[in-house]
């Protein structure tokens, strides 16, 4: 894994030098936009709306706009003047009980490492956080914006979830919480009675996206039955180095695009022709070469 972040986590007096990484990642499988006619990708300019130009992203800025109309341009210069004390900091506020952080608060969750001088302090406090039961509240900055945040203990690590602020979650406003709904009291326990005969364990791994296996398995079978559409401009792989299965040719195309973009790419093994492996059955091993070399010396 690669940290994105590296600070410290405060509180009190004690500071603990530490490095976040993502702790979640979606598994998702992503498209491209493409011309249904012939496979060409779609692109997407940054155009002017007053000129029609294509407009480079350096000249590019921030705007608000408001009810007038009018927009309020705000460059870096404008935002590099704004507060940000916890950019390196993951500033404990105080600490409370785990029930009390909602789960519809949660954002985004992130592991911490600490650094080798601060190790000590992270495992006392890691296992001070987790005996307690409680979480610490925190705030801290990332990628320029302060959130607010809860740190837990989940497998020996400390993690960081990130926290939406309380305006940022909608209140319900549904009409059936006006109304007087009679429960009678046997449908209630009726109800208790089933959610208790269905309560088990909760084992994360027993769950798989069914719908994702399912689409690649949709892929897999174009693939396979050679459905596919090569744009023109793109040119047709070696035979050697044809694709096998989906695996192989995701690696590929994330290859193809990092050096599109002149990054260093991940060099994938192409896969063993059969033509190759052919030629390799029918050439004779060179034990029975050398035997059959030495059986005409010895005739001579």
């Amino acid at each position: 894994m690669r940290s994105i972040w590296a600070g410290a986590i405060s509180f009190g007096l004690v500071v603990i030098p530490v490095k976040l990484y993502a702790a979640t990642e979606q598994r998702d499988i992503t498209f491209r936009q493409v011309h249904r006619k012939d496979g060409a990708r779609i692109q997407f300019r940054r155009v002017c709306t007053l000129d029609g130009e294509e407009v480079p992203y350096s000249d590019i800025a921030k705007g608000y706009e408001l009810p007038t109309g009018d927009m309020v341009v705000l460059t870096d210069e404008d935002l590099a003047d704004l507060p940000l004390v916890t950019a390196h900091r993951i500033e404990v506020l105080h600490f409370a009980p785990s029930a009390q952080v909602e789960p519809i608060l949660a954002a985004k969750s992130y592991y911490t490492e600490p650094e080798p001088a601060g190790a000590r302090a992270y495992v006392l406090f890691r296992d001070a956080l987790e005996k307690s039961g409680k979480v610490a509240v925190a705030k801290v900055a990332l990628r320029q914006r302060e959130a607010l945040a809860a740190l837990r203990v989940r497998e020996g690590v400390i993690t960081l979830e990130t926290l939406l602020w309380p305006d940022e979650v909608r209140k319900p406003d549904f009409a059936f919480l006006d109304e007087d709904i009679e429960v009678r009291s046997q449908e209630l326990k009726m109800a208790a009675s089933l959610i208790e005969t269905m309560t088990e364990d909760f084992d994360p791994e027993q769950y798989h996206d069914t719908y994702r296996e399912a689409l690649e398995a949709v892929v897999q079978a174009k693939v396979e039955g050679n459905d596919v559409v090569r744009p023109a401009g793109v040119e047709a792989p070696e035979p050697n180095k044809q694709p096998a299965d989906l695996t192989e040719i995701l690696r590929l195309s994330v290859a193809a695009l990092k050096d599109q973009r002149g990054q260093p790419a991940i060099e994938a093994k192409p896969a063993k022709s059969a033509a190759k492996d052919k030629d390799d059955d029918a050439k004779p091993p060179k034990t029975r070469s050398r035997a059959k070399a030495g059986a005409r010396k010895a005739s001579a």
